[in-house]
């Protein structure tokens, strides 16, 4: 039961919204609201976020379902690994007597 000073931001769940615009095309992060549930999250993103027939599908998440990285340590985790040519095609040589390779 909430009380007069309740917010919806303070009871319902953060959701996050994206839209794709065209069919073929990625959906694309645009905002976030507060719903009680996925259903009214799903309406209250299309009636937000489409009023002008922007999209042809909306997704909605919780934000508490969402894993992110640190941005703090970017560099670490977003860094190319150094000396591990392995990696790539060009470290290895074709073999000889192997066919369509």
């Amino acid at each position: 039961m909430t009380t007069p000073g309740d917010s919806a931001a303070e009871i319902w769940p953060l959701w996050e919204v994206f839209v794709r615009s065209n069919r073929g095309l990625s959906h694309v992060h645009v905002g976030s609201l507060h719903a009680p549930d996925e259903t009214l999250a799903v309406r209250n993103a299309r009636d937000l976020y489409t009023r002008r027939n922007e999209g042809v599908s909306v997704w909605v998440v919780p934000a508490a379902a969402i894993t992110t990285s640190d941005p703090d340590a970017k560099g670490a985790f977003f860094e190319s690994s150094a000396g591990k040519n392995y990696r790539h095609a060009s470290y290895y040589s074709k073999s000889e007597g192997v066919k369509h390779l």
